[in-house]
């Protein structure tokens, strides 16, 4: 299909009208304007589709546009902004579109406007600060996206806001740090971290900091600190990431701490111990440490601790005894573990245990018959391990005990 007829301005009582895959389409009718009742406009992959009609503007009761992978569309219509009802403009994937009318910050109900993967889009027009009622802006992958307007702080509903890999981007504006409703913002590989974090410090509603594949980031400031709300910090993948700050050990709001594939990562701080609220900690593939700290005892509110594929730890602490919370504990393919602690028979509510691949390990201790809630129990192809103790036989509750590739099991 190639156009639609001129008579679809006569359906007056249509509310949705679905275009998904229409590849030949290049237009719509001006009488599309006419449908005043409608409320949904899906233009999902029409490749060809270069333009919006200027009448488009009529349809006063429209919240919903969808035009994502409309990969031909190079502008909209500037009288898209007395669209006075819109709240959602979906634009993903739209790899022509170069800007944004001015018009859009006429738009008083406008909630979430998706421009990811937006690949021509150079810059955001001062106007969008006007957009006093924007929960959510997706940037992501805009990669000719070289500076945001510093009317963005303006954007005082805003709660969700995406830039990872926009990796044009020079500089945020100082004035970020004035988004009150910020939630969740996701970013990586940015050359001025210190002064993001320095602008964003004073956000009481920030929870979640994305900063994975962060490839240039060796450490964090200790101004991270100051992020006293902070929940969640996502660091996977940074892999020049060599240590953590001390001030770490502040944030009385950490409850999850994502370090997978941080290869360079080579200790944690003693400071950690002091996260009284952290229940997940994700240490996959961080082949650099070598132990934990001591202090990691203290985490009281741990549940998951994942430590897969980390190829050069060496033990583990004893005051791993002292994880009440402990339910799940990742340790397989830790190709150098060689022995696990006494202590590890105190972790009363321990569910599930997995040691596979742990190729040096060559004895359980007897405590671990002590593990009173264990259910799974992987030993597969632990190559070095020579004896399954009696004591496992005190484990009641165990449900899956996973032993292949044992060969050294007498």
């Amino acid at each position: 299909m190639q156009e639609l007829p001129t008579y679809i301005g006569q359906l007056n009582a249509l509310q949705k009208l679905f275009l998904h895959d229409c590849p030949r389409l290049r237009e719509l009718p001006t009488s599309i304007g006419q449908l005043s009742a409608f409320q949904n406009l899906f233009l999902h992959n029409c490749l060809n589709l270069q333009r919006l009609p200027t009448s488009i503007s009529q349809l006063n009761a429209l919240p919903y546009l969808y035009l994502d992978d409309c990969s031909s569309l190079q502008e909209l219509p500037t009288s898209i902004g007395q669209l006075s009802a819109l709240s959602t403009l979906d634009l993903k994937g739209c790899l022509s579109l170069r800007q944004l009318p001015t018009s859009i910050g006429q738009i008083n109900a406008f909630q979430k406007l998706y421009l990811n993967n937006c690949s021509s889009l150079q810059e955001l027009l001062s106007s969008i600060g006007r957009l006093n009622a924007l929960q959510n802006l997706h940037l992501d992958n805009c990669s000719s996206l070289q500076e945001l307007p510093t009317s963005i702080r303006q954007l005082s509903a805003l709660q969700n806001f995406d830039l990872h890999n926009c990796s044009r981007l020079q500089k945020l504006p100082t004035s970020i740090g004035q988004l009150s409703a910020l939630a969740n913002f996701h970013l990586n590989d940015y050359s001025s971290l210190q002064e993001l974090l320095a602008s964003i410090g004073q956000l009481k509603t920030f929870k979640n900091l994305y900063l994975n594949n962060y490839s240039s980031l060796q450490e964090l400031p200790t101004s991270i600190s100051q992020l006293n709300a902070l929940a969640n910090l996502h660091l996977n993948d940074c892999s020049n990431l060599q240590e953590l700050p001390t001030s770490i050990g502040q944030m009385n709001a950490f409850r999850n701490l994502y370090l997978n594939n941080c290869s360079s990562l080579q200790e944690l701080p003693t400071s950690i111990g002091q996260l009284n609220a952290l229940q997940e900690l994700y240490l996959n593939n961080c082949s650099s440490l070598q132990e934990l700290p001591s202090s990691i005892g203290q985490l009281n509110a741990l549940q998951n601790r994942h430590l897969n594929d980390c190829l050069n730890l060496q033990k583990l602490p004893t005051s791993i005894g002292q994880m009440n919370a402990l339910q799940n504990l990742d340790l397989d393919n830790c190709s150098k573990l060689q022995e696990l602690p006494k202590s590890i028979g105190q972790l009363s509510v321990l569910q599930n245990f997995d040691l596979h691949n742990c190729s040096r390990l060559q004895k359980l201790p007897t405590s671990i018959g002590q593990l009173s809630a264990l259910t799974n129990l992987h030993l597969n192809n632990c190559s070095s391990l020579q004896e399954l103790l009696s004591s496992i036989g005190q484990l009641s509750p165990l449900q899956t005990l996973n032993l292949n590739n044992s060969s050294k099991l007498q």
